[in-house]
């Protein structure tokens, strides 16, 4: 069992389900809405719990309803909350999901406290870091606070793997000297490297210079067509589990806590954790809402 930290957002999601997507000034009936656990980093270590990890997180929540009420979500996966701080006259933070019959979403986020996660606090749970096989995270919360969480990983030999989401125009030189996994899909690997993911050999040129970066392993998220890899001069494709998706809403952080769950910090496992995590991400797409949809581990066996 991979003992993970994830630093990273606590999002309450309220979502609405409509047949289509709107256009500029229509009116459109909905089919349903409803409120659920979110946030790409407490999406990740949902999924990193429930698919056999032994789970912390490193964030920040309001004092609120919405704060409570993910709180309570958390606790009940039995997720280590132990590092995360609620702010005083802060929101705790919201992301509003829109998702058409054909599974497409648009998302809409207020940051409110995850984008007051500081520095001072990731050190104050340098434990916790310290303590992990991997540490994870995005970037819905601070950048200098995810630097700061690398530098301590890798003063005390723990793998980092980085999700560059939502996607930022430049990422710092200095995370990715810290990064020993990024994870992009394929519209955020063409932010970051300037090359449009068509086909495996534009992959490859893409990986080769988040490589010359400092980054030690690529993979890129392909959707329905699977994942690519790139890692000690390997590279190629793990296909994706051919199924009906209904909401593609974290399926890619089910991807991330599945993999970071499953591999071995020496990467060595590295083509069959990405099949497990293709898998649980299957699974997922198959069903309504964020952490609602993520699987359990009993269900991929």
């Amino acid at each position: 069992m991979n003992n993970v930290t994830v630093i990273g957002s606590i999002n309450l999601d309220r979502s609405i389900r409509t047949p289509r997507m709107a256009k500029g000034g229509e009116t459109i009936h909905i089919n349903e809405s409803f409120s659920a656990g979110g946030g790409k980093g407490a999406n990740q270590a949902v999924a990193a719990k429930r698919l056999g990890a032994d789970t912390h997180f490193i964030g920040a929540i309001g004092e609120d309803d919405a704060g409570k009420m993910m709180m309570e979500l958390l606790t009940e996966e039995k997720i280590d909350l132990s590092g995360v701080e609620k702010l005083l006259r802060t929101s705790t933070g919201q992301a509003y999901v829109i998702v058409s019959d054909d599974g497409e979403n648009s998302i809409y986020v207020l940051g409110g406290a995850n984008m007051q996660l500081a520095p001072k606090h990731v050190e104050s749970h340098a434990d916790l870091i310290a303590a992990s096989n991997w540490i994870v995270a995005q970037f819905e919360t601070p950048l200098d606070s995810t630097i700061r969480a690398f530098e301590i990983a890798k003063q005390n030999g723990v793998a980092t793997l980085l999700n560059p989401a939502p996607a930022v125009d430049e990422i710092p030189t200095e995370l990715l000297k810290l990064t020993d996994l990024i994870i992009p899909n394929e519209t955020e690997t063409e932010i970051l490297t300037g090359i449009k993911v068509t086909d495996e050999s534009q992959m490859q040129k893409a990986a080769v210079k988040l490589h010359s970066l400092g980054v030690k392993a690529v993979l890129i998220t392909l959707g329905s067509h699977g994942t690519f890899y790139s890692y000690q001069g390997e590279t190629g494709i793990v296909p994706a589990f051919k199924v009906k998706a209904i909401d593609t809403t974290a399926a890619g952080d089910t991807f991330i806590g599945a993999l970071s769950s499953k591999l071995k910090p020496d990467l060595s496992n590295l083509t069959d954790a990405i099949r497990f995590s293709n898998r649980a991400s299957s699974i997922t797409v198959q069903r309504l809402g964020a952490q609602p949809s993520i699987p359990y581990l009993n269900e991929l066996d």
